[in-house]
């Protein structure tokens, strides 16, 4: 039985995504559908996030030697992110995502930020604060 495996991009020609690092997402399908959880790694090059704590499975390791003691460990595995809806961080409802550049920072510089569809307002990023 073989498996495709998708080709990862290089990240320069990979897909935009609006989800990141650190945002807290809710789940729309799947074994966790309903639940919410913070994007611990966003993986642009094959469109996928893991999220801290869900989309949980478990791996079967050997032992490596001193270093790596064997056992089964729990993982979190990557989640499609059609599959994942970004939580405004101010009407904190599920939302779709867009992308305006309005000025910015001290020298009021246009620069793109992403924008709730549902209250207009900027959805601020956890990793830069």
């Amino acid at each position: 039985m073989a498996t495709q495996v998708k080709e990862k991009k290089p990240l320069h020609l990979a897909n935009k995504m609006n989800i990141k690092k650190g945002d807290t997402v809710l789940i729309i399908t799947g074994k966790d559908r309903g639940k919410e959880g913070v994007v611990s790694r966003a993986l642009p090059q094959v469109n996928k996030v893991i999220v801290e704590g869900l989309n949980v499975v478990k791996k079967h390791v050997k032992p490596q030697g001193q270093t790596r003691q064997g056992g089964v460990i729990e993982k979190a595995m990557p989640l499609q992110v059609s599959n994942v809806m970004l939580k405004c961080t101010e009407c904190k409802e599920p939302t779709r995502v867009s992308r305006e550049r309005r000025p910015l920072g001290q020298d009021q510089k246009l620069r793109p930020v992403r924008v709730c569809k549902k209250c207009h307002k900027v959805i601020e990023d956890r990793t830069r604060s």
